[in-house]
């Protein structure tokens, strides 16, 4: 069973466009991590220095242990972590059983 990282972003105001450049660059080192499986990055609507990141991995381990303790967090963090303000809360969440509904 896959675990959901879900963070809420809120970009300093002002900052969005160069965000999504940074973002853009730092996907491609989450993408890298061993146990990433994807990532989804939205911005919302009513309030707009605002962004939902969702990040799908194998294992809790592979995101706190594995990335956040590598040398490639440390690129991520200079690249991201001084457009936020506050810092994001990022939790994590695991599918409940037989609660998925698709489309017929």
């Amino acid at each position: 069973m896959s675990v959901l990282e879900v963070a809420i972003l809120p970009v300093i105001p002002g900052q969005e466009d160069a965000f999504e450049v940074a973002f853009d660059e730092a996907r491609h080192i989450i993408a890298a991590m061993k146990g990433f499986i994807r990532l989804d990055l939205q911005r919302c609507l009513e309030t707009t220095n605002q962004y939902l990141l969702l990040v799908e991995w194998e294992t809790l381990e592979d995101h706190t242990v594995g990335f956040r303790g590598s040398e490639e967090y440390q690129q991520w963090r200079a690249l991201l972590h001084h457009f936020y303000d506050p810092f994001p809360l990022v939790e994590h969440y695991v599918a409940v059983e037989g609660m998925r509904t698709e489309p017929k």
